[in-house]
C-alpha cells in the first residue's frame, strides 16, 4: 500500500523545526494507562512523541513509512525504530498498551488502522491520537500567518486538512472516549526558525513543488514587519486537541 507522503523530501527541517509537546501530556498519558510495558508512537515522524514518552515506559517502539523521517530520527535507549505503514505492523497481537499518533492519524487509512489498533492493544489499552492548531504570536503576525495559512498555500492543503481545521472532533473515533484536559504547545523562535517551521508545512511543500518557487517569499517582508527584529525570540503558542479511547474488549 502507498502511504501519503508529504514530508520525506524534508525530513531533516521536520526534525529541526516541529515543535516539542508539553510534559504534562505525557504524564497524563502515562497515568491514564493501566500498564506501562510497551508504548507504539504510530506516525512518529522525527520521533517527538516517541522520546516524550520514553520516561514512563519501559519500551517504546516508534514507527513511520518514512525511511528518510526514520533516519533523521532523534535516538534514545528505550525508543525502537521501525519503518512501517500504521495499517499493518509486525507488533504482537496484545503486546501494546498504549498507541499515541502526534498529528499524523488523519493521513492513515483509518478503517485499517483501526482493525490494526484492535489487534495489537492489550486488554483494556489505550489509543490518544491528537493535533494542533495554527499557531499564535501576536495579532500582526498571526494575521499574516492566517492569510498565508488560508489564500497563499490554502489550495495547496491535502483534503484530510480538514480534520485538523475541524479540531479531531470530526474525525471518526469508535473507542470508549475518555474525557482529557486542555493542553498547549510553546515555543520561545527567533524569525528564522518560524519561517523553518513554516516550510515544514505539507502545504508550502506542495506549492513549491508545482511553482518552483518558495511560497514563503510572498509573506517574508510582512512576517519580518509584524515581527520586529529578526532576532527576537517571541513565544509561539499553539492550542492541542487531544482525543483518548480505550479498548475495552477485543
Amino acid at each position: 500500500m502507498l502511504f501519503k507522503d508529504h514530508f520525506s523530501g524534508h525530513a531533516v527541517d521536520y526534525a529541526r523545526y516541529r515543535p516539542d509537546y508539553p510534559a504534562a501530556l505525557y504524564e497524563f498519558l502515562a497515568k491514564a494507562a493501566r500498564r506501562h510495558e510497551v508504548a507504539w508512537d504510530c506516525g512518529t515522524g522525527s520521533g517527538q512523541a516517541a522520546l516524550g514518552l520514553a520516561p514512563y515506559f519501559d519500551r517504546v517502539i516508534a514507527t513511520d513509512p518514512s525511511t528518510e523521517q526514520i533516519q533523521n530520527a532523534a535516538r534514545h535507549e528505550k525508543v525502537s525504530y521501525l519503518v512501517a505503514p500504521a495499517e499493518q505492523t509486525e507488533l504482537p497481537s496484545r503486546s501494546v498498551d498504549l498507541i499515541t499518533v502526534a498529528q499524523a492519524v488523519h493521513w492513515f487509512d483509518l478503517e485499517r488502522f483501526y482493525r490494526e489498533v484492535r489487534r495489537v492493544l492489550t486488554p483494556d489499552g489505550m489509543l490518544a491520537i491528537w493535533c494542533y492548531g495554527l499557531s499564535r504570536i501576536n495579532p500582526e503576525v498571526d494575521k499574516v500567518v492566517q492569510h498565508y495559512y488560508t489564500n497563499i498555500v490554502g489550495p495547496y492543503w491535502p483534503p484530510e486538512r480538514h480534520y485538523i481545521d475541524e479540531k479531531y472532533e470530526t474525525l471518526p473515533f469508535p473507542f470508549a472516549e475518555l474525557p482529557t484536559p486542555e493542553f498547549h504547545m510553546k515555543a520561545e523562535w527567533d524569525l528564522n526558525e518560524f519561517m523553518g517551521y513554516l516550510h515544514t508545512w505539507s502545504a508550502t511543500q506542495r506549492f513549491e513543488k508545482k511553482n518552483e518557487q518558495n511560497p514563503l517569499n510572498m509573506v517574508h517582508r510582512l512576517l519580518a514587519k509584524t515581527w520586529g527584529d529578526p532576532q527576537t525570540r517571541q513565544t509561539v503558542r499553539w492550542p492541542l486537541y487531544l482525543r483518548i479511547g480505550r479498548v475495552t474488549s477485543l
